[in-house]
């Protein structure tokens, strides 16, 4: 079998295009085409009324384009399965993740019950588990201690004269912060969903999501060394907050209270030990064991029986209401102080969700629709507000359980709520014994995978510099600045980095791949054939606006300079001359004659620029004007007065990268043309719209100058200077001429 590659080939004979002939062609269509009246759109809108109003009710509703498709037989088991692990899964994380939040763990419940049932209703991803999150927790707790600080709610008990903390009016005032935060935040979600704003996600790149959570879990970390060691140590906020806690919780190790220690540091030894057994046989288990669950039943088993609390003062959850809480407005006057991080919360949560969903859709075979997403998240944080919830997005670790365990349908997060519904109902009194310091466990055990992405800088170092330097400077910023100030100044930065980027491109200069329409990198290409003679093709890898565009004229300068000074030392070959034999009787069509002699004039100027010849011709210049003629033998005049005169007599700017332009490009390019060379574009559709608003086109400047590609403005420089097609050099065909009068040399072919 012939393994060597088979290419095909394909021959295209038409005219050269400019882009008047295109449109022409074409039939562009006009702006007011495209963009109709108000009042003809008015019309075609109340001329689809209906169906557009029955694709409106099932795109804002999910849930009634499957759900009358839904297969018992088919879905019903595996999601059912599925649902009753993902909700395993959220009761210890409920009530460990409302640590983090700074709230009482019943509301960690709440969380992972309302939330899930609205996303059911809205949601369009079939396999991720909403519900609590680490970095939304932490985001939440930093808001909660900053409004609701320990100092705020101190007592003075009379008989011994100390302070001691009001728990029960801290813990209520810190719910009422948590839920105006998680409702406005909501509401920003539902906003941006509604004038279609899905794309805000992409603005939080892979490497900033993965720095921001990675410096949000050594947050999470100082933040848990409390309920750790049972040392009563201040939480502070704003900037620097996590270096002053590590300062203030260090300072206190000698106060560490060693019962509570221990029972820590047995049930992070105990957790570990059983998630890397679960991930060694998790190829041989039909479902994950649910050991963080275990865990929770174990300690609270064991803190009930031997009596932690009264025996070794060691802190419990305490009590747990059983019901429900009824709905509660949350204050409004709370907004205007937590809205930066309401807005932090409502981006974060939804780029981690929606990169999850287009993850799992992607592989499954279905599409996620960004900006319902936004509003089914939006709803989903708006009404578990209501209910006391703190903010929720898309948890990795339940989602892909979810998946694991064959999960089908959003009937699966169903099924978790139901879970979670029992629980709160029925099981909730249980757990009034269970040491803090478990669930405090349970958090930094989860926190490994996080942590595990120091190795992106590794990673980032050996593909990509600037990545690197948005992940380190989002670690950083996150880090000494907070959750809120720290996304914020990451945002900023990596915003910057693609300004920074379109100001220092790649300018190139093009040649022609032998025997094709194709121009690439001279400077990266080895087997390119030379420029064509008096003709620069410049391009940027960027697009040309107010911010590089004094930086793209500077390079084109530099570039043409570049070129000139190429086409002179390729026009001298092995000392060479090329000389211009006037018209004769000898000369075919009386055109002018070029010959390469070996050894010639070494004062003789060579001429740029040569036409194409054919097997057995003579050497001859494309154009037999007289004008040609002079100007090309004043030239050579001129070289042998040891000058340099070949100019560049065409320039193309390949703008086919560029998507957009404004004012201040536009004038540069007219203001460009006001020199001797004759200016010729290539570029997009839409940034000819933008020239055409520009008032780009003049007398002098046509829609003339611009092609359908690079290869049509070439020929049509050539055609213009009476060349046929572009020369293309072949060092190997050079032969000496011994004769000129009767032996010609081959120089293109």
């Amino acid at each position: 079998m012939d393994s060597r590659r088979r290419f095909g080939k394909y021959k295209v004979e038409r005219e050269v295009l400019d882009e008047e002939r295109l449109e022409e062609l074409s039939q562009r269509k006009t702006y007011s085409d495209i963009h109709p009246p108000l009042t003809k759109q008015l019309k075609e809108s109340f001329r689809c009324t209906v169906p557009k109003l029955k694709r409106s009710l099932v795109s804002s509703f999910p849930v009634l384009y499957w759900l009358p498709k839904y297969s018992v037989w088919d879905y019903g088991m595996p999601d059912l399965i599925s649902g009753i692990s993902v909700g395993i899964m959220h009761l210890p994380q409920g009530m460990a993740y409302a640590l983090l939040a700074s709230v009482p763990p019943v509301f960690g419940l709440y969380s992972s019950l309302y939330p899930t049932l609205i996303y059911f209703i809205f949601g369009t991803s079939r396999h991720i588990s909403i519900g609590t999150f680490t970095i939304l927790s932490i985001m939440v707790g930093s808001v909660t201690e900053r409004l609701a600080p320990d100092v705020n709610f101190t007592i003075r008990n009379g008989t011994n004269v100390t302070e001691e903390v009001d728990i029960a009016t801290r813990d209520l005032y810190r719910v009422q912060v948590a839920a105006a935060t998680t409702v406005l935040g909501g509401l920003i979600q539902l906003f941006l969903g509604v004038v279609k704003f899905g794309f805000v996600g992409t603005y939080l790149s892979e490497p900033l999501v993965r720095a921001y959570t990675t410096a949000a879990a050594a947050h999470a970390v100082v933040g848990q060394l409390r309920n750790i060691s049972g040392v009563s140590a201040k939480r502070f906020s704003g900037p620097l907050s996590l270096i002053y806690t590590l300062v203030d919780v260090c300072s206190k190790l000698p106060q560490t209270h060693l019962p509570t220690l221990a029972v820590s540091a047995v049930t992070m030894t105990l957790l570990i030990a059983a998630k890397e057994l679960n991930g060694f046989f998790s190829s041989k288990l039909p479902v994950p064991v649910p050991v963080e669950l275990i865990t929770i039943i174990a300690g609270t088993l064991i803190s009930s029986y031997a009596h932690l609390r009264s025996n070794y003062s060691v802190s419990v959850v305490g009590e747990i209401p059983n019901g429900l809480q009824t709905p509660n407005v949350p204050s409004v006057s709370l907004f205007r102080e937590v809205i930066g991080d309401a807005f932090a919360l409502a981006v974060v949560g939804y780029a981690i969700s929606i990169s999850l969903g287009k993850t799992f859709a992607l592989k499954h075979g279905y599409k996620v629709d960004s900006n319902q997403e936004l509003v089914a998240l939006g709803l989903s944080n708006v009404a578990g507000g209501f209910f006391q919830c703190f903010s929720v997005c898309a948890s990795m670790s339940r989602s892909l359980i979810q998946v694991t365990t064959g999960g089908k349908t959003q009937m699966a997060g169903l099924a978790s709520a139901l879970i979670v519904l029992v629980t709160i109902l029925k099981l909730g009194a249980l757990f009034q014994e269970l040491p803090k310091a478990v669930l405090a466990s349970v958090v930094l055990v989860n926190l490994k995978g996080m942590f595990k992405q120091y190795s992106d800088i590794v990673t980032l170092w050996r593909t990509n510099k600037t990545d690197l330097v948005v992940w380190l400077v989002t670690w950083v910023s996150t880090m000494l600045l907070n959750l809120d100030l720290g996304l914020a100044a990451s945002i900023t930065f990596a915003l910057f980095t693609v300004i920074f980027r379109t100001q220092l491109p790649t300018y190139s200069v093009l040649g022609n791949v032998p025997s094709t329409e194709l121009y690439v990198d001279m400077e990266t290409h080895r087997e390119v054939g030379q420029m064509i003679p008096g003709v620069t093709i410049f391009r940027s890898s960027a697009t040309v606006y107010f911010a590089n565009a004094e930086l793209y004229l500077e390079a084109l300068k530099e570039k043409v300079f570049i070129a000139e000074k190429e086409q002179q030392r390729w026009s001298e070959k092995e000392n060479g001359t090329v000389f211009v034999i006037p018209p004769s009787p000898r000369t075919l069509d009386g055109q002018c004659r070029w010959e390469y002699l070996k050894g010639g004039d070494p004062d003789c100027s060579s001429l740029g620029w040569l036409s194409e010849l054919q097997d057995g011709d003579t050497t001859t210049l494309g154009s037999s004007s007289e004008d040609t003629l002079s100007r090309d033998l004043e030239r050579v005049s001129l070289g042998s007065l040891g000058k340099w005169t070949w100019d560049i007599h065409s320039i193309i700017l390949d703008l086919s990268t560029a998507n957009f332009t404004d004012t201040v490009a536009i004038k540069m390019f007219k203001n460009f043309d006001c020199h001797d060379n004759p200016l010729n574009l290539l570029c997009s559709e839409s940034v000819v719209e933008q020239l055409e608003r520009g008032n780009f086109f003049s007398e002098t400047i046509t829609k003339g100058n611009l092609f359908a590609s690079v290869h049509d403005a070439v020929l049509n420089c050539l055609n213009n200077r009476g060349a046929t097609s572009p020369p293309r050099f072949d060092p190997s065909a050079v032969s000496v001429v011994e004769n000129s009068d009767s032996q010609n040399s081959r120089l293109f072919e």
